[in-house]
């Protein structure tokens, strides 16, 4: 099995697109690449991974990607020329929380009055969201983000509607596929993701999940490709004026899941929808740590950081401007 490295997408100083890997702790350019996409359907058309590949086109000029990243010039990971071929969507109520919330999960799940359709769903994952290698598990909980343009560049701003009544951060691991000639999803790898949503509207009324997810979200600096360490801790962080206002740390990985990866990848894809050749996929696993549930209350100009070790750089975009009302229907 091969080792793990990352891949990054920047432009150059000249602006031209370029892929850097990260490999044995360098980073270089990856030769004749300007994206991950076209590095990983070449992949699949010579029917080698990844890593094969960036090795058969080889590794030239070092890259300062944490300059690059602080000049504005890193790209989300993985995008399609077209962002409409960008499919953006998540899974929910997958992850056990901390030692706290799974005592208390587990009071709540043995009391019958605390039964909400949420938890249900929740037990539903704890009895059957870990089936055996090749065998079809529960379905989980599934919601739509949008399409590519949707997916902001690290450090780029997180634009919030007029309409939102929250914009909360949500710290997650997302897998990054894209579809093969004849439509099979491949893994490209795994980024950190800040899944953003807006759960005042979430929780007056469990309806409105599909209006809370339909906002912008951010993925990366970087690409691990490769295996998803089974126990992965991270740090999620609010900063204000440059000052840290909120921090906590949180749990991912499937010692710390409810459902296996390979069993939110099986009901995601099972979809032909999802499986159109030549389309990105990007996909959010889920999260038990938010600031929200602490009673934080974000605000424009908040920077949200999210970060763990097997990822290289940070993630980290502020709020941005609360976006202009939309314009009203028009008959024709």
């Amino acid at each position: 099995m091969s080792s793990p490295f990352r891949l990054a997408q920047l432009r150059g100083p000249d602006g031209r697109r370029a892929v850097a890997a990260t490999l044995d702790g360098a980073c270089r350019l990856v030769a004749g690449a300007d994206s991950v996409r076209s590095l990983a359907l070449a992949a699949i058309e010579a029917g080698r991974s990844l890593r094969r590949q960036v090795e058969a086109l080889g590794l030239g000029q070092a890259v300062d990607l944490k300059a690059a990243l602080a000049e504005g010039r890193v790209l989300s990971p993985l995008d399609h020329p077209d962002p409409a071929h960008v499919m953006v969507a998540g899974t929910g109520l997958t992850h056990l929380g901390s030692a706290e919330g799974r005592d208390k999960m587990h009071k709540d799940l043995a009391d019958p009055t605390k039964l909400t359709d949420s938890m249900k769903m929740f037990r539903m994952g704890l009895d059957g969201g870990r089936p055996a290698p090749g065998r079809e598990g529960v379905q989980p909980e599934w919601f739509y983000k949008g399409d590519g343009s949707t997916v902001m560049a690290p450090g780029a701003p997180l634009p919030s509607p007029s309409f939102a009544l929250d914009a909360g951060e949500e710290p997650e691991i997302a897998g990054l596929y894209v579809n093969g000639p004849d439509g099979t999803p491949h893994r490209v790898g795994f980024a950190l993701g800040n899944e953003f949503s807006d759960h005042v509207t979430e929780r007056q009324n469990y309806l409105y999940l599909a209006h809370s997810k339909l906002r912008a979200s951010a993925i990366g600096p970087e690409i691990l490709v490769g295996d998803l360490p089974a126990d992965l801790r991270g740090t999620s962080r609010i900063l204000r004026g440059g000052q840290v206002v909120w921090e906590k740390p949180f749990l991912t990985g499937e010692e710390n899941m409810s459902h296996t990866v390979a069993n939110l990848e099986g009901h995601h894809f099972k979809y032909a929808l999802f499986r159109r050749p030549g389309d990105v996929n990007v996909h959010y696993f889920g999260t038990a740590t938010l600031s929200v549930s602490d009673g934080f209350r974000t605000q424009k100009g908040d920077v949200f950081e999210i970060s763990a070790e097997p990822f290289g750089l940070p993630l980290a975009n502020p709020i941005g401007e609360i976006a202009a009302p939309w314009p009203l229907v028009k008959p024709l």
